[in-house]
């Protein structure tokens, strides 16, 4: 499970699933450093969110093998009814009482699509990229908050958190290693580097 690298996004807002955000100049750069750090591994499938950053993230994967990158509605990015806007208390959604509602409930949440759900629809992705790489490996392009879920309800821990404690950052790979159709081990690594899992966009 790769996420997408950095999106340019001057006005910091929430983009969620709109149109439009591309990865920045760096995102660039991180998503060539992955596919190189990936170079020696044998990709069998590369599969990618429809959403545009997630797409330019996996095209370096794909660049010099004889493979296409498969769209998987699967691995999108989480619904959220703050899309298009900012998030915060000065500036932000927050300062707006008519907003408030949509937070009565952190645990679904009631502000967007239910863990659960998202918890679903990764699985059965990552079980289709199984199932297109036996004895290889698939990358998956997805999003910060669907492979954080996947990852916590693989573990068998609660889905609801502190966003501020993810550990998947821009760029970073959480790799799910199968013997068969059994989950063995899940791992956890940068190499394109560190980023602050507080600076999201989405």
């Amino acid at each position: 499970m790769l996420r997408h690298g950095e999106v340019h996004n001057p006005e910091g807002v929430l983009y969620g699933r709109l149109p439009g955000y591309r990865l920045s100049e760096r995102g660039q750069w991180q998503a060539k450093t992955v596919a190189e750090a990936l170079a020696d591994e044998p990709i069998a499938a590369v599969l990618a969110s429809p959403l545009e950053r997630a797409q330019q993230t996996a095209a370096p994967l794909v660049a010099g093998r004889d493979l296409e990158v498969i769209t998987e509605p699967g691995l999108i990015e989480a619904a959220n009814d703050f899309e298009g806007r900012k998030f915060g208390v000065g500036d932000g959604v927050l300062r707006h009482p008519e907003s408030w509602v949509k937070l009565r409930n952190p645990f679904r949440p009631s502000w967007g699509e239910p863990y659960a759900v998202i918890a679903a629809r990764m699985r059965a992705a990552a079980h289709r990229a199984r199932d297109l790489a036996p004895g290889g490996v698939a990358v998956c392009v997805s999003h910060q908050l669907p492979i954080w879920t996947l990852r916590r309800n693989l573990e068998g821990k609660r889905m609801w958190h502190d966003p501020r404690q993810r550990q998947c950052g821009l760029a970073s790979l959480t790799s799910l290693v199968f013997e068969g159709e059994k989950l063995v081990e899940i791992r956890y690594r940068e190499p394109a580097g560190a980023s602050d899992p507080k600076v999201t966009g989405a």
